[in-house]
């Protein structure tokens, strides 16, 4: 018997059931990092991209990434997410993002919170790769988590 919860006894992939799981209160905060050269940094912060003000879009495609979860990812469960909220913060050496995702159901929202951090870090990427293509997206993880069969977790 597989100990991964996606992989049944026949070793094929399969949706989770949560169907006698108890509704409870779940949380995940994720976070991550694009690196850049000062001057860059400059440009993100001053809000006079070309593309216009990249933090407050990307902290938006952030949250919008959070509710297509389980459209990008094929064994997610479509989850109604309570709240999102997404941070880019300008940094040492680039722009930090956190994504702090709630729900009460029957399942966590880890899956979200990465996601909304991922697809925030490349919308910074792709609003200033005209002034630098060589940013490096970096440190996308898991931070917390709260509630649960599994209980809480924090990352060390």
């Amino acid at each position: 018997m597989s100990k991964l919860t996606h992989i049944d006894d026949q070793g094929r992939a399969r949706m989770v059931d949560v169907s006698d799981k108890p509704a409870t209160a779940r949380e995940a905060v994720a976070t991550g990092f694009v690196r850049m050269s000062p001057e860059t940094l400059d440009l993100a912060v001053s809000g006079q991209g070309r593309k216009g003000d990249v933090r407050a879009v990307a902290e938006l495609a952030g949250v919008m990434a959070a509710k297509q979860t389980s459209n990008l990812i094929p064994l997610c469960h479509p989850l109604a997410l309570s709240k999102v909220a997404v941070e880019v913060a300008p940094t040492d050496g680039g722009l930090a993002v956190t994504a702090r995702v709630k729900t009460t159901g029957p399942t966590g929202v880890e899956m979200e919170a990465l996601t909304a951090v991922s697809v925030a870090c490349l919308t910074i990427y792709d609003m200033l790769k005209a002034a630098e293509k060589g940013m490096v997206i970096e440190a996308v993880r898991l931070r917390e988590k709260t509630g649960g069969k599994s209980g809480d977790w924090t990352a060390d």
